[in-house]
């Protein structure tokens, strides 16, 4: 598979306009954002508030911060907390693009949250 037939990668944080960790941790998110999509330009990062966006993500409970979902095409790889570093981040993001056939999450309600966002957040894009 070259890079571009690799299906688009989804890299979304769940986190809390109130929460102090999601704030200091926004930057870090761009950071990996714009090194990321400097090596796979198909790769789409959002930044969803869980209270503004909860019809969105109904219903997914997201208790920790940050939680974040990976996924590849329709496909979530990730969903849950993640320490806050950019490090973490980063190699997680960057094995989901390497791997884009390693086998994904089945739980139905992740897959449909996928699809909302990338039909909410994406169209046009």
């Amino acid at each position: 598979m070259t890079l571009e037939t690799l299906p688009p990668l989804l890299v979304v944080c769940l986190c809390a306009e109130w929460c102090n960790v999601c704030g200091e941790y926004r930057s870090r998110f761009e950071q990996v954002q714009a090194a990321v999509t400097a090596d796979y330009p198909q790769a789409q990062f959002v930044w969803l508030d869980i209270e503004d966006e909860a019809d969105l993500l109904h219903p997914l409970d997201v208790e920790d911060f940050p939680t974040l979902l990976i996924a590849v095409g329709a496909v979530p790889h990730f969903f849950g907390p993640l320490t806050p570093q950019a490090q973490t981040l980063e190699r997680m993001v960057r094995n989901a693009a390497a791997d884009a056939s390693a086998q994904g999450l089945k739980d139905p309600d992740v897959l449909s949250v996928v699809g909302r966002i990338r039909a909410n957040k994406l169209a046009g894009q």
